[in-house]
């Protein structure tokens, strides 16, 4: 194998490959990038067993073959390569490397060892690539972290219609994001619950190339199902969670609401930012609405207070509610609007936050649920 690639392109598709790979692989080669070049082309892979990311790259190639060299050493080599092209070849059991007068050589692992790729599932339909990204880091953001609980680090996925449906839930928020898209079938009816890290991470990468992301689906038996997304020369592939048994969450967002305020989104989240550093770290913020505006207060009697007051337009009885501070600012940081609408049905049930727009009415598409903390003042 020998080839000459630019250097940008050649570390944005190592790179966007060896971010997916395992800190602590089964077995060696799966810490690998395989580099496999045919008839002008280079294809850029990684692959472990769960979640598999392949990326084409047009090359000046002299001679078509492959090697797999560790991905992250490639990434920090590629990433820190002078501004010239690069030639790479294949020479016995190394890789060799030349970008301008700096030369790398690499030990590289049995081509052989190296586990096939997962074929992509069949289309489902696409989405537009910008809208994708933007919708699914509003959701994952509520998704859990904790891998015990793999159902709660999922993002549910439902596809029914012209309508793509977004959820995730670590159990003390949710979020809901509906947006249109173009499914092959039109009667398409499915459900998958997909990894969130893995959707969110190749979401954020095809967003900012335009165009349309591809999203194909394989229903399979439990945990055996598969999602693959593709966009440009890009395509990732990821086993699906075990989705059999998540809660019906949609019915968690209250019918009605007595209560409402619209504040300035930007401001609510500074506010919160500084009136949480005296905060100890389970302790929650208070807000306080009332015809007067918002009052947000943290600390207790034996440790450091903070309270700011600022403007916002509040219908309904005076009301106090305790939140995490940092999942209020999560829900804010995401609503994509300037001015945010929390509804309350009272002090001790779940509030929804929704973008509003300049009118000050609800913008549907997204919505934010979070579980109160109760405090005792």
């Amino acid at each position: 194998m020998k080839f000459r690639v630019e250097r940008d392109a050649l570390a944005e598709a190592v790179a966007w490959t060896a971010k997916s790979l395992p800190n602590r692989p089964s077995v060696p080669v799966l810490a690998g990038v395989m580099l496999r070049v045919t008839d002008g082309n280079l294809r850029v892979s990684g692959f472990d067993y769960e979640v598999s990311s392949q990326v084409t790259v047009e090359v000046q190639g002299d001679a078509d073959g492959a090697a797999l060299v560790s991905g992250r050493l490639l990434a920090e080599i590629t990433k820190a390569l002078p501004a010239k092209p690069v030639d790479i070849a294949a020479v016995g059991a190394h890789l060799e490397l030349v970008c301008g007068s700096a030369r790398f050589t690499l030990p590289t692992m049995p081509v052989e060892d190296y586990p096939a790729l997962p074929e992509m599932p069949q289309s489902a339909g696409t989405v537009d690539a910008a809208a994708f990204a933007t919708a699914v880091a509003q959701v994952a953001i509520a998704a859990g972290r904790d891998e015990t609980l793999p159902m709660m680090t999922g993002v549910r996925v439902e596809l029914s219609g012209d309508t793509l449906s977004m959820l995730a839930t670590d159990r003390y928020r949710l979020a809901l994001r509906e947006i249109q898209w173009r499914p092959d079938d039109p009667e398409v009816s499915i459900n998958a619950l997909v990894p969130a890290r893995t959707l969110n991470d190749t979401a954020k990468a095809l967003g900012p190339l335009g165009g349309e992301v591809t999203l194909a689906l394989a229903q399979g038996a439990a945990g055996e199902g598969m999602v693959g997304l593709a966009g440009g020369t890009r395509r990732t592939t990821s086993r699906l969670l075990d989705g059999a048994n998540y809660p019906p969450v949609r019915s968690l967002f209250p019918a009605t609401h007595n209560a409402a305020a619209r504040v300035s989104v930007s401001t609510l989240i500074e506010v919160v930012k500084r009136v949480a550093l005296v905060a100890e770290r389970t302790t929650p913020v208070l807000l306080s609405f009332s015809a007067d505006g918002l009052v947000v207060e943290a600390g207790g009697s034996e440790e450091a207070r903070a309270s700011e007051a600022m403007e916002a337009t509040f219908t309904g009885e005076p009301l106090t509610i305790g939140f995490n501070p940092q999942y209020l600012i999560d829900g804010l940081a995401n609503l994509g609007a300037q001015t945010a609408v929390l509804s309350f049905v009272d002090a001790f049930k779940p509030a929804v936050i929704s973008p509003a727009g300049e009118d000050g009415e609800v913008i549907p598409g997204y919505r934010y649920l979070i579980m109160p903390i109760r405090v005792s003042r």
